[in-house]
Protein backbone atom coordinates (compact mmCIF):
# COMPACT_ATOMS: atom_id res chain seq x y z
CA UNK A 1 0.00 0.00 0.00
CA UNK A 2 1.49 3.29 -1.14
CA UNK A 3 1.68 6.45 1.69
CA UNK A 4 0.17 9.60 0.08
CA UNK A 5 1.47 12.50 1.08
CA UNK A 6 -0.73 15.30 2.20
CA UNK A 7 -0.86 18.98 2.98
CA UNK A 8 -3.30 21.83 3.49
CA UNK A 9 -2.62 25.26 2.30
CA UNK A 10 -4.15 28.89 3.21
CA UNK A 11 -5.84 30.22 -0.37
CA UNK A 12 -8.32 33.43 -0.53
CA UNK A 13 -11.17 31.13 -0.44
CA UNK A 14 -10.39 29.06 2.14
CA UNK A 15 -7.93 26.05 3.23
CA UNK A 16 -7.15 23.65 0.02
CA UNK A 17 -5.53 20.03 0.83
CA UNK A 18 -4.12 18.42 -1.57
CA UNK A 19 -2.77 14.19 -1.50
CA UNK A 20 -0.02 13.29 -3.15
CA UNK A 21 1.48 9.82 -4.31
CA UNK A 22 5.43 9.35 -4.14
CA UNK A 23 5.97 10.18 -7.62
CA UNK A 24 4.37 13.46 -6.74
CA UNK A 25 1.24 12.63 -8.73
CA UNK A 26 -1.77 14.09 -6.74
CA UNK A 27 -4.63 12.35 -5.99
CA UNK A 28 -6.70 14.25 -4.45
CA UNK A 29 -7.57 17.83 -4.15
CA UNK A 30 -10.20 19.89 -2.33
CA UNK A 31 -11.26 23.48 -0.60
CA UNK A 32 -12.03 21.71 2.88
CA UNK A 33 -8.99 21.39 5.94
CA UNK A 34 -9.46 17.89 6.52
CA UNK A 35 -7.65 15.75 3.70
CA UNK A 36 -9.02 12.77 5.33
CA UNK A 37 -12.03 13.71 3.80
CA UNK A 38 -10.66 13.45 0.42
CA UNK A 39 -9.57 9.85 0.61
CA UNK A 40 -13.35 8.37 0.03
CA UNK A 41 -13.08 10.24 -3.44
CA UNK A 42 -9.93 8.43 -4.38
CA UNK A 43 -10.23 4.74 -5.58
CA UNK A 44 -9.75 2.01 -3.71
CA UNK A 45 -6.84 0.58 -6.26
CA UNK A 46 -5.08 4.47 -5.52
CA UNK A 47 -5.82 4.71 -1.67
CA UNK A 48 -2.70 4.43 1.04
CA UNK A 49 -2.56 5.72 4.14
CA UNK A 50 -1.47 9.59 4.85
CA UNK A 51 1.22 11.29 6.00
CA UNK A 52 1.35 15.25 6.31
CA UNK A 53 4.08 17.23 5.07
CA UNK A 54 4.33 20.89 5.60
CA UNK A 55 5.17 21.30 1.81
CA UNK A 56 4.83 19.15 -0.91
CA UNK A 57 7.33 20.64 -3.05
CA UNK A 58 6.66 21.04 -6.62
CA UNK A 59 2.69 20.83 -5.92
CA UNK A 60 2.91 23.52 -3.50
CA UNK A 61 5.04 25.78 -5.54
CA UNK A 62 2.55 25.52 -8.48
CA UNK A 63 -0.71 25.90 -6.35
CA UNK A 64 1.14 29.32 -5.07
CA UNK A 65 2.02 30.13 -8.66
CA UNK A 66 -1.78 29.36 -9.63
CA UNK A 67 -2.71 31.80 -6.51
CA UNK A 68 -0.09 34.51 -7.31
CA UNK A 69 -0.96 35.02 -10.85
CA UNK A 70 0.73 32.36 -13.21
CA UNK A 71 -2.61 29.72 -13.56
CA UNK A 72 -0.27 27.83 -15.80
CA UNK A 73 1.22 27.08 -13.19
CA UNK A 74 -1.18 23.96 -12.40
CA UNK A 75 -1.02 22.71 -15.90
CA UNK A 76 1.74 20.33 -15.46
CA UNK A 77 1.38 19.03 -12.22
CA UNK A 78 0.69 15.03 -12.62
CA UNK A 79 -2.60 14.13 -11.25
CA UNK A 80 -3.11 10.17 -11.28
CA UNK A 81 -7.24 8.61 -11.11
CA UNK A 82 -8.68 6.16 -11.84
CA UNK A 83 -12.42 6.03 -13.00
CA UNK A 84 -14.68 3.32 -14.18
CA UNK A 85 -14.61 3.98 -17.84
CA UNK A 86 -12.41 5.16 -20.83
CA UNK A 87 -14.77 8.21 -21.19
CA UNK A 88 -14.70 9.94 -17.84
CA UNK A 89 -10.82 9.08 -17.86
CA UNK A 90 -10.62 10.86 -21.56
CA UNK A 91 -13.21 13.70 -20.41
CA UNK A 92 -10.75 14.75 -17.08
CA UNK A 93 -7.86 14.75 -20.13
CA UNK A 94 -10.09 16.97 -21.38
CA UNK A 95 -10.91 19.42 -19.23
CA UNK A 96 -7.27 20.08 -18.26
CA UNK A 97 -6.73 21.44 -21.71
CA UNK A 98 -9.95 23.95 -20.73
CA UNK A 99 -8.23 27.82 -20.80
CA UNK A 100 -8.25 29.61 -17.42
CA UNK A 101 -10.50 32.70 -18.25
CA UNK A 102 -12.49 30.53 -20.83
CA UNK A 103 -14.87 28.39 -19.02
CA UNK A 104 -16.74 26.05 -20.83
CA UNK A 105 -21.04 24.43 -21.06
CA UNK A 106 -21.08 20.98 -19.86
CA UNK A 107 -22.22 20.86 -23.86
CA UNK A 108 -19.48 22.43 -24.96
CA UNK A 109 -17.34 20.22 -22.76
CA UNK A 110 -18.91 17.19 -23.88
CA UNK A 111 -18.30 18.19 -27.54
CA UNK A 112 -15.05 18.55 -26.64
CA UNK A 113 -14.52 15.33 -25.13
CA UNK A 114 -15.83 13.99 -28.49
CA UNK A 115 -19.18 13.19 -27.79
CA UNK A 116 -21.83 16.08 -28.20
CA UNK A 117 -24.90 14.22 -27.14
CA UNK A 118 -23.08 12.93 -23.79
CA UNK A 119 -23.95 15.78 -21.92
CA UNK A 120 -24.71 14.04 -18.93
CA UNK A 121 -21.38 11.57 -18.83
CA UNK A 122 -19.88 15.05 -19.03
CA UNK A 123 -21.40 16.42 -16.07
CA UNK A 124 -20.42 13.18 -14.07
CA UNK A 125 -17.49 12.97 -14.85
CA UNK A 126 -17.08 16.56 -13.08
CA UNK A 127 -18.73 15.56 -10.13
CA UNK A 128 -16.17 12.28 -9.82
CA UNK A 129 -13.34 14.72 -10.33
CA UNK A 130 -11.27 13.96 -6.97
CA UNK A 131 -9.08 16.08 -8.19
CA UNK A 132 -10.67 19.79 -7.71
CA UNK A 133 -8.32 23.21 -8.88
CA UNK A 134 -5.83 20.76 -11.09
CA UNK A 135 -8.61 19.18 -13.43
CA UNK A 136 -10.41 22.24 -13.13
CA UNK A 137 -14.22 21.58 -13.23
CA UNK A 138 -14.62 24.92 -11.76
CA UNK A 139 -14.55 25.69 -15.63
CA UNK A 140 -17.54 24.25 -16.71
CA UNK A 141 -20.57 26.00 -16.29
CA UNK A 142 -24.18 25.42 -16.92
CA UNK A 143 -25.49 25.81 -20.64
CA UNK A 144 -27.31 29.41 -19.64
CA UNK A 145 -23.76 30.55 -18.13
CA UNK A 146 -24.47 30.17 -14.46
CA UNK A 147 -22.05 28.36 -12.22
CA UNK A 148 -24.15 24.95 -11.67
CA UNK A 149 -22.71 22.85 -8.88
CA UNK A 150 -19.61 22.51 -7.68
CA UNK A 151 -18.41 20.09 -4.30
CA UNK A 152 -16.56 22.73 -2.38
CA UNK A 153 -19.27 25.27 -2.71
CA UNK A 154 -20.47 27.73 -5.27
CA UNK A 155 -18.41 30.88 -3.39
CA UNK A 156 -15.27 28.88 -3.98
CA UNK A 157 -16.20 28.15 -7.87
CA UNK A 158 -17.02 32.04 -8.15
CA UNK A 159 -13.83 33.01 -6.99
CA UNK A 160 -11.93 30.46 -8.82
CA UNK A 161 -13.77 31.63 -12.17
CA UNK A 162 -13.08 35.24 -10.82
CA UNK A 163 -9.37 34.97 -10.56
CA UNK A 164 -9.14 33.20 -13.83
CA UNK A 165 -11.05 36.18 -15.09
CA UNK A 166 -9.38 39.22 -13.80
CA UNK A 167 -6.39 37.80 -14.49
CA UNK A 168 -6.57 36.90 -18.01
CA UNK A 169 -8.53 39.71 -18.39
CA UNK A 170 -5.50 41.76 -18.41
Amino acid sequence: MTTLGTTTMDTPTGPLSVLVDPDGAVRAAGFTADPDSLLPLVHPSLRGPLAPYADLGPVTAAVRAYLDGDLTAIDGVPVRQHSGGAFQTHAWAVLRDVKPGEPVTYTGYAALAGRPAAVRAAAAACARNAAALFVPCHRVLRTDGTLGGYRYGLPVKKWLLGHERRLTAS
